[in-house]
């Protein structure tokens, strides 16, 4: 089996920097003292590291263009876009065009080795990711962008340790705000729909949301009342068809995403429950179908606008090597009619 190619991260922690200061030392920026500088290369040196001269260029070569992947998700409807994406898809168009610049609009696959693509096309200064499929899996493809030098922005999850750059919304306060909502109502049995696993980092922290605004009431989590759901109407109709087969009493349910709360709103119906006289209903995201649902849906609202600027300056940012700009934005509640108080 052949070896694993030494990486930038790997230097970093030989060298006890961040990736990103391996980065500047290794093309020589002068923001790099000289003393880190050399313990970088010594340890480059130590791991056989070998730089890619072509591809650590790419960053002058600019061509006034940056690049923004969408992940093509099967879950989610026939245009294999998470349509909450959509609204960061034209904040993030009208941030470029203010700036100056154009945009590249494609799609990255799970099958496919986009991230080779783009790091040899050299066709944008730098790319914004809009989704990742399976987390895991896109933090091992996007090393490869570190080795090639290209700078590049997620909206995504915002965890310590994290490589990369991501910018994000606060799923916590997002979600405890949404429950918190739900018990000052009188809500005492509510139900959790989404997946929490290791690949879902957003839904997890949602889900943390969740707990923290039980614990805060008092209240303890009852771990049949939580679901797993991927991210469409399908499956969240057929998590809350689970939970009504259950038998588990509860009086309200939260989804870790509006697609799977719209699906739920379809599942409660179906069986002949009243929303929100029977079941209150949340979401997260509150994508343009929110508010047509009937009920109306109440859901967390995550600030596209806000996304947008934030993904392009702080690539920019990046490209021009920057502090970056705060990269958590705060989630705020809309209530409409599927939630009322109890009794």
């Amino acid at each position: 089996m052949r070896a694993k190619r030494p990486t930038s991260f790997d230097i970093a922690e030989l060298a006890g920097v961040s990736q990103s200061t391996v980065s500047r030392a290794l093309r020589r920026d002068s923001m790099v003292s000289e003393d880190t500088r050399l313990k970088v290369e010594q340890a480059a040196r130590a791991l056989n590291y070998k730089v890619d001269v072509n591809a650590r260029n790419l960053r002058s070569q600019r061509t006034n263009t940056l690049a923004l992947l969408l992940y093509e998700d099967p879950g989610t409807s026939e245009s294999l876009i998470n349509p909450f994406f959509l609204s960061i898809l034209g904040s993030v168009t009208r941030a470029c065009a203010k700036r100056g610049y154009d945009l590249l609009i494609s799609f990255q696959q799970s099958s496919n080795d986009w991230h080779a693509d783009y790091a040899a096309s050299k066709r944008a200064d730098g790319i914004i990711f809009l989704g990742y499929g399976d987390y895991t899996s896109y933090l091992d493809k996007i090393s490869s962008l570190d080795e090639a030098g290209i700078q590049y922005i997620t909206w995504g999850p915002v965890l310590p340790g994290q490589p990369g750059h991501f910018i994000g919304s606060d799923n916590v306060q997002g979600m405890a705000e949404a429950v918190s909502h739900l018990i000052a109502m009188g809500h005492r049995r509510i139900a959790f729909l989404g997946d929490i696993s290791e690949n879902c980092p957003e839904y997890r922290d949602r889900h943390q949301g969740y707990l923290k605004a039980l614990a805060a009431a008092g209240l303890s989590a009852d771990p049949t009342l939580r679901l797993d759901s991927q991210t469409s109407e399908e499956a969240g109709h057929a998590a809350a068809m689970r939970l009504l087969d259950s038998g588990q009493p509860f009086d309200a349910v939260v989804a870790a995403c509006d697609l799977v709360a719209i699906g739920a709103l379809h599942a409660l119906r179906d069986r002949g429950l009243s929303v929100p006289g029977d079941v209150s209903v949340i979401g997260f995201d509150d994508i343009q179908a929110a508010s047509y649902t009937n009920p109306p849906l109440t859901t967390v609202r995550q600030d596209t606008v806000a996304a947008g600027e934030l993904l392009v300056e702080n690539l920019l940012r990046l490209m021009n090597d920057q502090m970056l700009d705060r990269t958590i934005i705060p989630a705020k509640l809309v209530v409409r009619g599927s939630t009322r108080r109890r009794g």
